[in-house]
């Protein structure tokens, strides 16, 4: 019983890594990719669910290994996205418009960014907003500059599908 809940464990572990890989490969738009991911994913989870299924042991310890493969397999599927596929993130930052000391340390780092001249909602007081779009991985970065110089930012993070006509860092 312990070598069927190891392998229960281990194959939950592998198809839910390439389940969540295959999401984030899709949401960039590589289709084809998510495709043959999706194909291996269903194949080793089919093999692993019809083996728990069948196996014959009504012990507690089968569902125990096949959800925990299933959690494990969720950290370790996304652990792996975020180091390997590749991507680009919109950050946006508004600030009042008397501190442009983070525009200067922008300019002066590299950085390519658009700002637009708003007003709060709550006060009278002119805002900047600063749309910098940077790879995923130097998003860290960028966000310790900002925070470095204007504690106080509020800053938007989120993912980009597709840049065009644009440049990044």
């Amino acid at each position: 019983m312990v070598w069927i809940c190891i392998k229960i464990f281990f194959a939950r572990i592998l198809d839910v890594s390439i389940a969540t890989i295959r999401q984030n490969v899709m949401l960039k738009g590589h289709y084809f990719k998510s495709t043959i991911l999706a194909f291996m994913e269903i194949f080793i989870w089919f093999l692993v669910a019809r083996e728990a299924l069948t196996v014959g042991i009504s012990s507690l310890w089968i569902p125990i290994s096949y959800s925990l493969g299933y959690a494990t397999g969720t950290l370790l599927g996304s652990l792996l996205s975020k180091k390997f596929i590749k991507g680009e993130v919109g950050v946006q930052v508004i600030i009042d418009e008397a501190q442009k000391e983070l525009i200067s340390a922008l300019k002066l780092r590299g950085y390519s960014f658009n700002i637009l001249h708003l007003e709060s909602g709550f006060k009278s007081e002119p805002k900047l907003m600063i749309f910098i779009e940077v790879n995923n991985k130097s998003v860290k970065k960028l966000q310790a500059l900002i925070e470095a110089i204007v504690p106080d930012a509020f800053i938007v993070i989120s993912d980009t599908k597709q840049i065009i006509n644009g440049t990044l860092k």
